[in-house]
């Protein structure tokens, strides 16, 4: 198995305790994402999936990801690439939540918008090991 380093960022929110920080690559920009591993699946923000994929999408109400963050309506969508550091998912099938409270939240201390949440999901099939010492996440792909 080959080993992808992904760097992290160490954010203190006052008193909420401490969120990791990464970037990924989304319909060929960076974006921030939060490292949840309370998460059981990886979401994106919204707005970004819509301005993106607004032909494709599909609503339901139902919430189908447990994640910190709750919603009435959730969107499904396949993002045709996902990267990682050097990881690439292709026809990532995700859900999307509005985190513009999240993102607010971030930015209110002082920290760039957030898009997406990457998940349990995720972090399982690529057997995920965060390094808090190194700052870095590693993930492990199959040659």
């Amino acid at each position: 198995m080959k080993a992808v380093s992904i760097p992290l960022k160490l954010i203190n929110l006052q008193d909420d305790g401490f969120h990791l920080l990464m970037e990924v690559v989304v319909f060929k920009e960076q974006h921030l994402a939060v490292l949840d591993t309370g998460a059981s699946r990886t979401v994106f923000d919204k707005s970004l999936i819509e301005q993106h994929l607004s032909e494709s999408l599909q609503i339901s109400d139902e919430i189908n990801a447990a994640t910190l963050f709750t919603t009435t309506t959730t969107i499904q969508a396949t993002i045709p690439l996902l990267k990682i550091g050097t990881l690439k998912i292709r026809d990532y099938e995700t859900v999307a939540f509005d985190l513009q409270s999240v993102s607010d939240t971030y930015q209110q201390f002082g920290h760039p918008p957030i898009m997406g949440i990457i998940g349990g999901d995720i972090l399982m099939q690529y057997k995920a090991i965060i390094d808090y010492k190194k700052l870095q996440l590693r993930l492990y792909k199959e040659k």
